[in-house]
């Protein structure tokens, strides 16, 4: 048994990348906004892998798929904040544009993990034995 499947997954990795990138960009932050801003940011970032980590220690595909949505919307949150970050003018549009991308690519995965985890577990209940 993989225990850490989760870590083969591209959604996970890719996730990770944000969290890197997440935190490179609040490091130019205005110092009044690193507790503001910059915490809500961090929590939300680092929530998106945590949580497909935590969905993939899960036994159900209905925990798993849980998890991943709350993986999501996390992933929704550090939008927003990136969004409003820019519009402050603490981050360049270059910044936003690259963390628009990155939240873009992730989504996209965590539809498509999701949709195969309900996939495979409809087969699972409906499929003769």
């Amino acid at each position: 048994m993989d225990y850490f499947y989760f870590k083969k997954l591209d959604v996970y990795n890719y996730s990770k990348d944000l969290v890197k990138y997440i935190y490179s960009v609040l490091k130019k932050f205005p110092q009044e906004e690193r507790y503001a801003i910059c915490d809500q940011l961090r929590r939300a970032v680092v929530s998106i892998p945590s949580n497909i980590a935590e969905g993939f220690g899960r036994l159900s595909s209905k925990e798993k798929i849980h998890f991943l949505d709350i993986a999501y919307g996390s992933l929704m949150e550090v939008e927003c904040q990136m969004e409003i970050s820019y519009e402050l003018g603490f981050i360049s549009s270059e910044e936003q544009h690259t963390a628009s991308h990155k939240v873009e690519t992730i989504a996209r995965l965590l539809y498509s993990l999701r949709f195969s985890i309900m996939k495979n577990a409809d087969k699972s209940i409906w499929s003769p034995k």
